[in-house]
């Protein structure tokens, strides 16, 4: 990505959403897309721009062991290695675009290769991969890997659950979700020594072992309505922790998610809906 300024450009886009977590999506395999952070954050910009939590771009496959290349961009123009409910809407976009015909399709990201599959006209599948709970792959400053782990913060301490699912989450269990303070907590977080890629902090209130209920503080973006990957660590902390079982549904603000996870060792499976919003042009 360059970061300077460019002459303007027309780009089109289809605006998307995954349980209310919304995404611009570009089709950069018909045509070359090459966009600087500032033209990032002008997209994600809801007053100035199209608006939305993340700018997803579809690119030519790295190999022949893939069907395309996925790049993630926060709105505040960082770039991600994973977002599960991205990935649904990807996967809707290029079937509907014509850019691919089968059912399951394979992609390359930052955080390694993906399945989706789509099942129903607007539910898709997805291979979240295998959760890493090293502290040095999350990246948690630690030294030893620990079931939990505390910090504190403002004269309190927290307890969370830490795990990577591409990108850094840490899984807190609170009582009373709507009384949780995530974005106070959430921004919080991010400045902890312990957390030196900064982290995704999820808010977690089990109603049963097979039910709960999630809020989601993402880097770079804040509290957002829905958190695919997010809904798939605090499922798997919550297995981890003996206080839920697969499958899991994962009410979040926008919708539910069914999360499956067998163990150490197995992939998570996330399901969940995805949808277009409105197809549109803007000047760069």
């Amino acid at each position: 990505m360059a970061g300077g300024e460019r002459a303007a450009v027309k780009l089109k886009f289809s605006k998307m959403q995954g349980l209310g977590n919304d995404f611009v999506v570009i089709d950069g395999v018909s045509e070359s897309v090459s966009l600087s952070r500032r033209q990032i954050r002008h997209l994600a910009d809801r007053h100035f721009g199209v608006g939305c939590d993340q700018v997803l771009l579809v690119e030519p496959p790295p190999d022949d062991e893939v069907d395309f290349s996925y790049r993630i961009f926060n709105a505040d123009g960082s770039e991600v290695a994973q977002c599960g409910n991205g990935a649904r809407c990807f996967a809707r976009f290029v079937r509907a675009k014509g850019l691919i015909a089968k059912d399951v399709i394979a992609v390359a990201t930052k955080a390694g290769r993906m399945l989706l599959e789509v099942t129903g006209e607007r539910e898709v599948r997805v291979d979240m991969g295998r959760p890493r709970f090293a502290p040095a792959e999350i990246p948690l400053a630690v030294h030893e890997e620990m079931p939990e782990y505390q910090a504190t913060l403002a004269g309190r301490s927290w307890t969370f659950g830490a795990v990577s699912m591409g990108n850094p989450h840490a899984v807190i269990e609170v009582a009373d979700l709507e009384r949780a303070p995530v974005g106070e907590i959430g921004e919080a977080f991010q400045a902890l020594p312990l957390f030196p890629a900064q982290v995704n902090v999820g808010f977690l209130q089990i109603e049963s072992p097979r039910r709960a209920r999630l809020r989601v503080y993402e880097r770079g973006v804040g509290e957002t309505l829905a958190c695919g990957s997010g809904a798939c660590a605090a499922a798997v902390i919550g297995i981890e922790w003996g206080r839920l079982r697969s499958p899991v549904v994962v009410q979040l603000p926008g919708g539910a998610l069914t999360i499956e996870w067998g163990g150490r060792g197995e992939p998570v499976i996330m399901t969940g809906r995805a949808e277009f919003v409105f197809e549109g042009e803007i000047e760069l």
